[in-house]
């Protein structure tokens, strides 16, 4: 097959030349310096699509090529080299589903604002400050040489504890749906364009690079679909990113049915999808399936000079490339990429974490407040305690490519310190050691750092274990790391690159060089604060052997992840010689991200108490009120913690603190649902804050004093705990050989609790706040209007804020069964409106219903289906806390 013909000056095709023309990241053309004479697709008055058939006239196949691979870049993972003979502009992309992930140190020193996680965005259920989220992140893209932003992650959390939960909007796809439009059209006000992700069926990271999901094509149109669709029709998606996992026995990247028949065909989508980093594992089926962008091209990727064979075999058109090459340009000239290049001004700091701020307190969540516990008046109180691992930084974050590198940070301490002013002492304990990759792997708690000792150095006492590192899985010759460790919780890889690990600033990362094979030692002194019987335990994925007094005591093989333990009895005060070792010697250990974990783990007797919360505890009987700051360790990767307790002793601590001070609030920072009924009655009130960004403790101390009232509502339901939930056998979760089987199918989140009538702790759309709301006179109807006769379904009621304060209430409208024989949920959300309220005051709300809470979708007719009849509606202020209720007739279709 012969390559087309540039109308164009002659160029000879080597790559060395290819090369040198190619534009930095940082250099673009501008309409006036290409002079539209010369580069005709540069003239602003012709359409986006005229300017790309001009454009691609002027290229042939090997330009073509060379701009839908992508290129390995320093600083940007994901990135297209722009072209300066034809005046293209580099693909600069940056991760961005919490704040712009800055790579390059030559740019604003890698700062940018933080962002609450875009679960806490969910918490808020506010479309307004879905946007606003969404232009601030497109201001800072266009503004720190980005012009593209990889986000939202419009991935269902279907899985209660998922590690990635946090980069979630929530388990509803209706709610996903008007958070992530919004969201969408705010990045691209700017010239930026946003990617949706991951496309599709991307919910778990314990297998996500290889877990093959069984699920129906009901469901990927009802719940797994719908939020790409509201960004298409309503925003104008610019881009999808496809993920690693395969979806029913093909892989998402060359799912021509996802991709082409779904994407394109059902969703009407014509902007381009590009692959996740490296998720691109084929050349001519990718490319026919329906993937326009491989990113990034070598050395992972199968295009660049594959791709080019493979049209010259006659295996791919030319025109096909062609069309791969439009969906791309043609976005970029829609979305002014070509006419408003990328800049690098200063972000304005201050002002943009005043808006951090400000979503931040109107996400978090009230979940529990007996006897009007919160707000405190700092007027009255003479102490506070502030507990809590992280407590005195802001490292509550959600890690791996999300994390952002923030332009300040305000503790949890700082802000409640600068809210009680200097009338009030404020005292610090820990309570626990700090939060670490580690704990982002299920398995008894971390032995603490009080009972270790470091080898040969008594002076120390409590500050943990002497470890020795090596570059080889034999620990032999001299070390490359020798240095104290808190605890034993070592968990590296991906965890442990830099600007990817949340953990708490108080651990020092260990060199990246330890990332592939390697082995370790532990050693020094242990003492149990209490004579009792004391289980000790190693979760290891590779060997791990455990030494007391230079006895080997027990081992454990670690072919997978598993956990060995061991019962014995110590004496309080006695000193025990220990020693841990360490191997990544596990089967097919290969590469540099899946690398070693360890956990050094214990249960102890009961009424044991080890002196970090006995401090904790000192600390706060001598206060007026105790606030025990939480944090779990949620990040992308290769786990998700499978299970919902709060990790290293945090659960404990709250117990203690809270028998010795019974005014004790829990402030709990984390990206997904937590356990609580092992202490939530110990406590009299709790706030949700998620990974609230860089203001988190200006936010916290605001809700927590009143001087924001309360308005997020949950956007994933807290079950009691990890074996009462919707999808609690292996094979749903996280697969039984290489297959996650989707049984749950539609009944996903709270209609899954509804079906199977399990209860909860806090329902799907609960939130309190410090004033109440009355529901009265519910009026729904369905009006036709239009030649069309399209059917408007909407519900009308009067809302009253019955309190003293002013308030927010998120009015909630679900749809029942339908009258149809085909199974739907009991309950599914149908609309929802944020009303701001004067206290006393009243507002008549009306909310506009989602036609497709009415409808099912029909694999036989390969069409949505609205049945005729009577549908009963709950309105309310969660799931469950519903407070009116009537009936809607609907006509079908």
């Amino acid at each position: 097959m012969k390559m087309k013909k540039r109308k164009w000056a002659f160029r000879v095709m080597q790559s060395t030349l290819a090369a040198a023309i190619m534009l930095s990241p940082f250099q673009t053309a501008s309409a006036a310096e290409a002079g539209n004479g010369n580069k005709p697709w540069m003239n602003t008055a012709l359409s986006a699509e005229d300017r790309t058939k001009l454009l691609l006239e002027a290229m042939d196949l090997q330009d073509t090529v060379d701009f839908i691979t992508g290129n390995v870049n320093n600083y940007y993972g994901f990135y297209n080299a722009g072209n300066k003979e034809f005046g293209i502009p580099a693909l600069t992309m940056a991760d961005g589903p919490a704040g712009v992930r800055i790579a390059n140190p030559d740019i604003q020193d890698k700062q940018s604002t933080a962002m609450p996680a875009p679960i806490a965005l969910a918490a808020s259920w506010d479309t307004q400050a879905a946007k606003k989220y969404g232009e601030l992140l497109g201001d800072e893209a266009f503004n720190s040489t980005h012009n593209v932003l990889l986000g939202p992650g419009l991935d269902i959390a279907r899985v209660p504890w998922g590690s990635r939960n946090f980069e979630s909007l929530g388990e509803d796809p209706l709610l996903q749906s008007e958070l992530g439009a919004a969201y969408v059209k705010g990045i691209q006000s700017f010239p930026v364009i946003a990617t949706a992700k991951h496309y599709l069926m991307n919910n778990q990271e314990t297998e996500r690079f290889t877990t093959d999901v069984k699920v129906s094509e009901r469901a990927i149109q009802e719940i797994y679909t719908r939020p790409f669709a509201a960004a298409i029709e309503e925003s104008d998606l610019g881009s999808v990113m496809c993920s690693f996992n395969f979806v029913n026995g093909v892989q998402a990247c060359d799912n021509a049915e996802l991709l082409t028949d779904v994407l394109r065909n059902k969703l009407n989508f014509n902007g381009f999808v590009m692959s996740d980093y490296g998720a691109n594992q084929s050349t001519t089926k990718s490319a026919l399936a329906g993937l326009d962008l491989e990113t990034p091209g070598e050395p992972f990727g199968k295009w660049g000079a594959q791709l080019l064979t493979a049209v010259n075999n006659g295996e791919i058109t030319e025109a096909k490339i062609d069309e791969m090459a439009t969906r791309i340009l043609v976005q970029m000239f829609r979305k002014q990429l070509f006419d408003k290049p990328v800049e690098n001004n200063l972000i304005p700091a201050q002002a943009h974490g005043e808006i951090a701020r400000e979503i931040a307190e109107e996400s978090m969540v009230l979940l529990k407040n007996d006897n009007s516990t919160l707000p405190l008046g700092a007027a009255s109180l003479k102490s506070v305690a502030v507990i809590g691992p992280d407590a005195d930084n802001a490292s509550a974050a959600g890690g791996g490519s999300s994390l952002v590198n923030p332009t300040y940070t305000v503790s949890p301490l700082e802000g409640i310190k600068s809210r009680v002013g200097d009338g009030v002492t404020v005292n610090y304990a820990p309570g626990s050691d700090p939060i670490s990759a580690g704990d982002i792997v299920a398995g008894p708690d971390a032995v603490p750092s009080s009972l270790l000792t470091p080898s040969g150095d008594s002076s120390t006492i409590g500050e943990g274990l002497t470890g020795e590192y090596f570059t080889n899985t034999k620990l032999e010759g001299e070390p490359a790391v020798v240095r104290t460790d808190k605890q034993v919780n070592m968990n590296l890889g991906f965890y442990n690159y830099e600007g990817f690990n949340s953990q708490s600033p108080k651990l020092d990362s260990l060199p990246t060089s330890l990332n592939a094979m390697m082995s370790a030692r532990w050693t020094g002194n242990i003492v149990v604060p209490k004579t009792g019987k004391y289980e000790f335990s190693l979760t290891s994925r590779g060997s791990s052997q455990l030494y007391l007094d230079d006895k080997l005591l027990f081992e454990n093989e670690g072919k997978t992840m598993d956990t060995t333990s061991f019962t014995l009895s110590l004496t309080a005060g006695e000193a025990h010689k220990l020693k841990i070792e360490y191997r990544t010697d596990w089967e097919n250990m290969t590469g540099n991200d899946n690398g070693g974990f360890v956990r050094f783990g214990w249960t102890p007797p009961t009424g044991v108490v080890d002196p970090q919360i006995q401090k904790a505890v000192k600390t706060a009987k001598e206060a007026d009120t105790a606030i025990i700051v939480t944090r779990t360790y949620d990040s992308e990767g290769y786990f998700d913690r499978s299970d919902l307790e709060l990790p290293n002793n945090q659960e404990q601590l709250i117990r203690e603190v809270s028998a010795a001070n019974p005014n004790t609030i829990v402030v709990q920072m984390s990206g997904r649902a937590v356990e609580m009924d092992n202490w939530q009655d110990k406590v009299p009130a709790v706030v949700q804050a998620w990974y609230a960004g860089q203001e988190q403790g200006n936010a916290v101390a605001s809700i927590l004093f009143g001087d924001v009232n309360p308005s997020g509502k949950l956007p994933v339901t807290f079950p009691v705990n990890e074996q009462t939930t919707p999808i609690s056998t292996a094979a749903q979760f996280p697969g039984v050989n290489g297959v996650g089987d989707y049984t749950d199918g539609i009944f996903v989140g709270y209609r899954g609790y509804d079906k199977e009538k399990l209860d909860v702790t806090y329902p799907f759309g609960h939130g309190l706040s410090y004033t109440t709301f009355g529901y009265s006179n519910l009026k729904a109807k369905a009006k036709t209007t239009g030649k069309t006769k399209a059917q408007t379904l909407e519900v009308s009621l009067n809302l009253r804020n019955t309190g003293k304060v002013d308030g927010s209430e998120v009015v909630q409208v679900y749809a029942g069964k339908l009258p149809t024989a085909v199974e739907t949920p009991e309950k599914q959300l149908a609309g929802f409106a944020k009303v701001d309220l004067k206290a006393g005051k009243q507002q008549r709300v009306t909310v506009e219903l989602d036609a497709k809470a009415f409808s099912y979708w029909d694999e036989s007719k390969q069409e949505w289906v609205m049945p005729s009849g009577s549908v009963p509606i709950y309105v309310g202020s969660s799931s469950q806390d519903i407070r009116l209720k009537g009936n809607i007739q609907i006509k079908g279709n």
